[in-house]
């Protein structure tokens, strides 16, 4: 949900911040009063265009801040999305997008910079914004497989699909990369062999080189070490005077002691434990000595096997994991060389048997598409109808395209080769007429603004609960329309703000007598400059603004009596 806007030095608003609720936010205001502004205001910190010429007048910088309640969103993707660029979701997500006179544009989220794109793929999970703006979700046909597929729901069949995919998609990049290296194989398989031979020649083993260091050190300290540990065994243990005896001798003493008085008792306790300490100790370094090798054969071998190692690291990159892994690259490499028709053969049937897993799969997706986009169709037929396109025309068009000869992106089905995508081998767009006689053409070219945001309500309307987009933004829903219609507009927005925030821009009073919280926009001239104030209305001030949209700038005491005949659904035409 957005919880609030701030908009600062932003064309003709010199400060505002807007609290919006949950429910139906309505705006409205004179023409020219600076609603649209409020929307051109949040486009820009949706992803919009950023123009020098938004700045106001006499300014440095334009600021736009929007702060987004995340839990009201149930896009579960949102968050991970956020943690993946190093951004820490929160309980809220704060968005700040700054424009300077200089041409410069930054944008913020949690006061962490992202770059426009990324804004643009946050703004997208978040807010619609339909009206004459760029962020039209349904004037993008991609989109609209995914409205289907809401509808349809496919999801569980989706994700199958994804898997499956994948699988062939690296299937078909290792074939690429296993065929382009056919004539670089044979010419190479020598190199690749000398290499190979030259490594195999010294066989080193992991951690080896590290191992040989330390046998070396003590091979070429063997005789210090040896008369190290003869000296210390022999002060331990075995010498005149040793430290054995004389805790030994101390003990014999401490026991004598004892027949005497009894409190050096616990001594001898603690001598037995020192004189097994002094054993232990002497015992370790005597096996030591023992093994302690002054061959000076194994001495040179060492050094040569060191030396081999390596020069080994030194031309195969560095380290001995580097030549071990470069090892294990030149083997697979001679032996997809020597075995090439063999490899090539297993991964065309493993991508035969894939491309017809997928096909069935798709398939699957088609029939359950297939099976409701007349009722899609249908229901968006009839809510177009309800909001004053009476003949209107709403066609789901479904289409599949057959793969070419050379095309390799495609999956088997009963035969035949079909171009797969993401979301399975169907083409979906909207086709629509909004006049009586004409034949439906795509959505995105002959809907106008109005209509657009009537298609696009009729749409949610009916995906009302599947959705995931937490905001949606009207403007101009209300082109064309009056009376009757309007107040189906307004139910229609206030039964779609049960599942999202609406926010609507209106000039007609059936559709803001609908409002759950209402702003008006004016313009106000002081001294000079004009500027634009919003201001949220109460009970009584809506009642007002509502008169005012039904009689114009006078209110009067039939217009008040119908505003609150309009709020309280007995107004107007009903």
């Amino acid at each position: 949900m957005l919880s609030s806007l701030f908009i600062k030095d932003y064309a003709l608003i010199k400060e505002v911040t807007i609290e919006f609720g949950s429910g139906l936010n309505i705006i409205t205001g004179e023409t020219g009063a600076g609603k649209s502004i409020m929307l051109d205001a949040l486009g820009l910190i949706l992803g919009g265009r950023a123009y020098i010429e938004s700045v106001r007048s006499g300014s440095t910088k334009a600021v736009v801040e929007g702060v987004f309640k995340k839990e009201m969103s149930p896009d579960s993707r949102l968050n991970e999305i956020l943690i993946e660029n190093e951004i820490e979701p929160g309980d809220e997500l704060v968005i700040r997008r700054e424009v300077s006179v200089k041409g410069n544009s930054r944008a913020f989220i949690n006061d962490s910079p992202v770059s426009i794109n990324f804004l643009k793929e946050i703004g997208d999970r978040l807010v619609d914004l339909h009206g004459q703006h760029e962020h039209q979700a349904i004037l993008h046909v991609d989109n609209h497989i995914g409205y289907l597929d809401s509808f349809a729901k496919t999801y569980p069949l989706k994700q199958k699909y994804t898997v499956e995919l994948d699988i062939l998609v690296k299937l078909l990049s290792e074939q690429k990369e296993i065929e382009s290296k056919r004539d670089e194989l044979k010419e190479k398989r020598e190199y690749y062999a000398f290499r190979l031979k030259e490594i195999d020649a010294v066989s080193p083993q992991p951690g080896e080189d590290v191992e040989l260091e330390r046998e070396l050190n003590i091979l070429e300290n063997a005789e210090k070490l040896l008369s190290l540990t003869t000296s210390s065994f022999s002060k331990l243990y075995d010498g005149d005077s040793s430290a054995y005896d004389l805790v030994y001798t101390a003990k014999k003493d401490i026991e004598a002691l004892v027949k005497i008085d009894s409190q050096f008792l616990p001594l001898l306790d603690e001598l037995d434990q020192a004189l097994a300490a002094i054993q232990g100790t002497a015992d370790t370094i005597r096996d030591y000595t023992k093994g302690i090798d002054l061959d000076p054969s194994k001495l040179e071998s060492s050094r040569e096997r060191l030396v081999a190692i390596n020069a080994l690291k030194r031309k195969f990159g560095g380290s001995l994991e580097a030549v071990i892994e470069m090892r294990e690259k030149i083997h697979s490499e001679i032996d997809l060389a020597d075995n090439f028709s063999e490899h090539l053969s297993r991964i065309n049937s493993a991508i035969i048997k894939q491309r017809e897993i997928c096909g069935k799969i798709a398939d699957e997706l088609s029939l359950k598409r297939e099976a409701s986009r007349d009722e899609l169709s249908n229901g968006i037929r009839e809510k177009l109808a309800e909001l004053g396109i009476k003949s209107g025309k709403f066609v789901v068009n479904m289409s599949k395209e057959e793969a070419g000869g050379k095309e390799t992106n495609f999956v088997t089905l009963d035969g035949n080769r079909y171009k797969f995508n993401k979301d399975g081998i169907d083409t979906i767009e909207f086709y629509i007429s909004t006049n009586a006689g004409e034949i439906p053409k795509p959505l995105v070219k002959v809907a106008s603004g109005g209509e657009v945001s009537r298609v696009m309500l009729s749409l949610k309307s009916v995906l009302a609960g599947m959705d995931q987009i937490p905001v949606l933004v009207f403007d101009e829903i209300d082109t064309g329309i009056s009376g009757r219609i309007a107040q189906k507009v307004g139910s229609a927005l206030k039964s779609l703000s049960n599942f999202h925030q609406i926010i609507a821009i209106t000039h007609l009073p059936q559709i803001a007598a609908f409002s759950d919280i209402h702003f008006s926009v004016v313009k106000i001239e002081n001294e000079g400059s004009t500027s634009t104030h919003v201001n949220r209305l109460g009970e009584s001030e809506k009642v007002n603004e509502i008169a005012k949209l039904i009689s114009g700038a006078e209110i009067t005491g039939a217009s008040l009596k119908s505003a609150k005949e309009l709020m309280a659904g007995e107004g107007l035409f009903s």
